[in-house]
């Protein structure tokens, strides 16, 4: 059974499956049922429980208040509570999980998942969205730093984004509030106590006022310390000194034990920050989805609409781009992408008594000095095998040099077992053809080598060549560049820039709990997304310091107009989808003289084959100094392509305090350019000022993943599964070829479909063919002459007698089966027009079916009981098909000198054009 993202008219075979419709729906009700949307993935053949976020068309208190209507909190108790009774009077159970009013308007529930399609019906429902797991935004393993071992030196990210001399302008987050919703904060530590008053803020996984972190021994899953990390990066004031560290903390634990929660915590953690009067909140948090119009996305664009900062990782899947996930895909909120600090690049070279190893590269290390102490002389090594700690147990590490090989543990966690064991240096070889990543911060020297040379270094230890020698020279000092797991833009169907900034988001070290009251100092050092954030809802909490009027505008736009473009080590400019409009610089934001909104823009998408094409815009200047400012402007994109020409408005000036609008109009000729993307740069120049703001169009159908994930998901039935596809816009081919994950082995294609809905794709796959073993998918699709794949988790078929488990029912000798196509079963598939006998009956589908019992069709009778088995006769005077009339399966029609069978519900499909679905089959034959 397939599904997708929305339902709309054309669904609506897909809604008379379901069983959860009213079977006397007037047209009315049926064609008020299908104005709701429905998002992400649902089984409905499952009577599982499972929880869903649902939005009503009623407007949030803040929502409303936006748009200069009044709306009450008692009206929207009174429409939740009418919405959650009819609910209950049409679904067999229901349970409410949260209620939402103040940001997002609407609840979360639980209810039997084949009855989801019920909550469309309901008056008052806009959308329904899935619970989806969040997580945080991490990546790589965390150093732990005893409180001895801890340096004010590791703490060099504040500094270079400039947050000593915003001290030293006496602005420091004082009086400022910032909401940390994350897996909770521990808010004894002494970095972080001065920070949180008497309330502390809200634990919605346990529902409590006790926001703690999850400690270890919780039956439920792993302890955390991810919340506490990023707080201390925002406002700690110990050992660590955060960004803002006078601001004051809020906690809310949305995310539980594995640091893993649900968007029904979220967007009750978001709602309940800003009734608790936050300034700025940060989510380090996020999921997989590209999505503006997810809800948690939402909730944060009311948040910011209404005078909360907002700000969110923009996730480590990086370095591909569209990568960027939910709430990163937030139309309002700063989305935040991570860099690294500038270092040092050295060269390598490495030479045994045998040979040399021309592929060595140095791979990373936490300090040059130890990396140049590894010249003087030579070293012995070891075999380390996969750098596990009992590798080194039997072996004499003091002082020597480890030669691992990649795979199985993390590359940090190898460097760090090495140091452990007393190791000087590492060697860390590929386990496959191809490059390794630079890792940054190891905590031992260690140079990478291919798979050959690391072959050949095993070679020449077993013939008795164990020392090595290196010669390590500087090679250039990088600066600051984009760290390569930071996930890319643009957001997908509004093809936004994402990030919108770039901070430090790579080593950092900050506050993590030790759940230990005697000693209460702990510290980690941390990557990803998650570390950037908080450096920017530090950032605004200063800017709030020093402008306590300051508009969430003004602040989104002085870091973006602000921010430092970011080149990588080669000089080559990051693509704004890379770094946004770079990486922020605090004092620059505090002392701007002008602003430009938005700080970014996307011009879409201009269609191939439409001609000249214009699109209008405009972006608004704001003359924030205490001078009159004349502007200027300019737009360019790369390489000035024949195709493109823009017009502005006139040059403005503008008093102090003054705003200005300045139109745009760009226009496009596809004839004159390739398809593909294009980025361009607005440039708004002053006296004292030059902003500039990143632009991108697209011609022709963006370059977006064909197909952006695919999960195969255990059903309720055994070796059946769920194909899970995500394919955005739609693919003219979607397929899948199944493997064997323990040896690679291409097993052959499991499926395909042709001119597939945009959306999500689900169908069911029965592997009761199969051997016992586990396997995966790749997915593919094809759409507009280009062609992506995505990779499945390994799923696992058991052995099972089938006959045994699910036997096909055995006809009554006395009643033997009425015709060739044999007895029902349980298991089988059939569509319109199919025959089955069952218990000495005779059925005939009249749609898509599976599972349903012939004598217990259900409300919507898919089954029609027949005499006898006689297929009906070309010559019985069929009627002529009509574009009004309503068909069920095994309905038979003349058309064009031809004879169909429909093979399931229609009305006006001309039988010899019958779409996707292929609702008729031609039987004149």
């Amino acid at each position: 059974m397939k599904k997708f993202k929305t339902f709309a008219l054309s669904s609506i075979f897909f809604l008379l499956a379901s069983s959860a419709l009213p079977y006397a729906a007037t047209a009315e009700e049926a064609e008020k049922a299908i104005e709701a949307q429905i998002f992400g993935v649902h089984d409905f053949t499952s009577s599982q429980t499972k929880t869903v976020i649902v939005e009503l068309e009623e407007k949030s208190e803040l929502d409303a208040r936006q748009s200069g209507e009044r709306q009450s909190r008692s009206v929207l108790t009174d429409e939740r509570n009418r919405v959650l009774n009819d609910i209950e009077v049409n679904v067999s159970s229901v349970d409410v999980v949260q209620e939402y009013g103040y940001v997002f308007s609407g609840f979360s529930i639980e209810l039997p998942e084949d009855e989801i399609p019920q909550l469309l019906t309901i008056d008052g429902v806009k959308a329904v969205y899935p619970d989806v797991e969040y997580e945080v935004d991490t990546i790589g393993e965390d150093i732990a730093i005893a409180e001895e071992e801890f340096s004010p030196d590791m703490l060099d990210s504040g500094p270079f984004i400039g947050n000593q001399e915003a001290f030293d302008m006496g602005y420091t987050g004082e009086g400022v509030t910032v909401a940390v919703i994350d897996t909770g904060v521990d808010y004894t530590h002494p970095d972080l106590a001065p920070a949180f008053g008497s309330y502390k803020g809200y634990d919605f996984v346990d529902n409590n006022e006790d926001p703690q972190e999850t400690p270890p021994g919780d039956p439920r899953g792993g302890s955390t310390d991810h919340g506490t990390h990023v707080a201390g990066t925002v406002a700690g004031s110990g050992l660590v000194t955060g960004i803002a560290p006078d601001a004051n903390l809020l906690a809310y634990r949305v995310l539980g034990p594995g640091g893993s929660g649900t968007t029904a915590n979220v967007i009750a953690g978001i709602e309940q920050a800003v009734l608790d009067g936050a300034d700025v909140m940060n989510l380090s948090l996020g999921n997989t989805l590209n999505d503006p119009d997810f809800a948690t996305s939402i909730a944060l664009d009311v948040a910011m609409a209404d005078g909360v900062v907002a700000v969110t990782s923009n996730g480590n899947s990086g370095p591909e781009n569209w990568t960027v996930g939910s709430p990163g895909t937030s139309r309002e909120a700063i989305s935040v992408g991570a860099t690294q600090l500038p270092f040092a690049e050295y060269t390598a070279a490495m030479q045994t008594e045998t040979g040399s190893y021309p592929s060595a590269e140095v791979m990373g290390f936490s300090n040059e000095l130890d990396l140049l102490r590894l010249n003087q002389g030579e070293y012995e090594f070891f075999d380390a095998g996969i750098g596990a700690p009992e590798d080194f147990e039997d072996v004499d590490a003091e002082g020597n040099i480890a030669l691992m090989i990649r795979g199985d543990l993390p590359f940090v966690e190898k460097a760090e077992n090495a140091a452990d064991a007393g190791a000087v240096g590492a060697i860390i070889y590929n386990n496959v053809e191809g490059a390794q990543p630079d890792v940054p911060g190891l905590d031992i020297p260690t140079v990478k080598l291919s798979l050959q040379d690391g072959q050949a270094m095993l070679d020449a230890l077993s013939n008795g060549d164990n020392t090595v020698s290196f010669d390590f020279d500087f090679d250039r000092e990088v600066g600051e560049t984009v760290a390569d797991f930071s996930s890319r833009g643009p957001v997908m169907f509004n093809w936004m820039i994402k990030p919108d900034v770039s901070a430090p988001g790579v080593s950092i070290v900050s506050t993590v709990p030790t759940h230990d009251s005697s000693n209460p100092h702990g510290y980690s050092s941390k990557q990803g997304t998650s570390m950037s954030a908080p450096h920017v809802a530090g950032a605004a909490a200063i800017l709030l310091d020093a402008d306590p009027d300051a508009s969430v505008e003004h602040v989104r736009a002085a870091l973006m107009n602000t921010a430092e473009t970011l080149v990588d080590p080669d000089g080559n400019t990051y693509p704004h989808n890379t770094q946004g409009t770079g990486s922020i610089r605090i004092p620059d934001a505090i002392n701007v003289d002008s602003t430009v909104m938005p700080g970014t823009h996307s011009f879409g998408i201009f269609a191939e084959d439409e001609g000249v094409q214009t699109k209008r815009s405009s972006f608004t200047i704001n003359n924030v100094s205490d001078q009159r400012q004349a502007y200027g402007f300019s737009i360019e994109f790369d390489g000035n392509p024949s195709g493109i020409s823009a017009m502005t408005s006139s040059d403005i000036a503008l008093q102090p305090g003054q705003s200005g609008e300045v139109r745009l109009n760009i226009q496009v000729n596809p004839d004159l350019l390739d398809s593909g993307y294009y980025e361009g740069m607005i440039t708004v120049e002053s006296l004292t000022d030059t902003i500039e703001v990143p632009t991108i169009l697209f011609v022709d159908e963006p370059d977006y993943p064909r197909i952006t994930s695919l999960n195969v998901l255990d059903t309720e039935e055994t070796n059946e599964f769920d194909l899970v596809a995500n394919v955005p816009r739609g693919a003219e081919e979607l397929g899948f070829w199944l493997y064997d994950a323990e040896t690679g082995n291409y097993l052959g294609l499991a499926d395909s479909y042709a001119d597939v809905a945009g959306g999500t794709f689900e169908e069911t796959y029965d592997a009761t063919h199969l051997d016992a073993g586990d396997y995966v998918m790749i997915g593919y699709a094809e759409y507009l002459e280009q062609t992506n794949t995505a990779q499945s988790n390994v799923f696992t078929v058991v052995e099972s007698d089938e006959d045994a488990s699910q036997p096909e029912p055995t006809p009554d000798p006395e009643n033997p089966p009425l015709c060739e196509h044999g007895a029902w079963s349980s298991s089988s598939i059939y569509v319109g027009g199919d025959r089955v006998e069952h218990n000495g009956n005779f059925y005939e589908a009249k749609w898509w079916t599976q599972g349903e019992d012939p004598e217990q069709s259900g409300q919507w009778d898919v089954w029609k009981i027949a005499s006898d088995c006689t297929e009906p006769d070309e010559d019985d005077g069929y009627p002529a098909w009509s574009t009004s009339d309503i068909y069920v399966g095994g309905d038979r029609v003349l058309h064009d000198g031809q004879l169909f069978e429909a093979k399931w519900w229609t009305q006006g499909e001309n039988p010899n054009n019958s779409g996707q679905w292929d609702v008729w089959k031609n039987v004149s034959e």
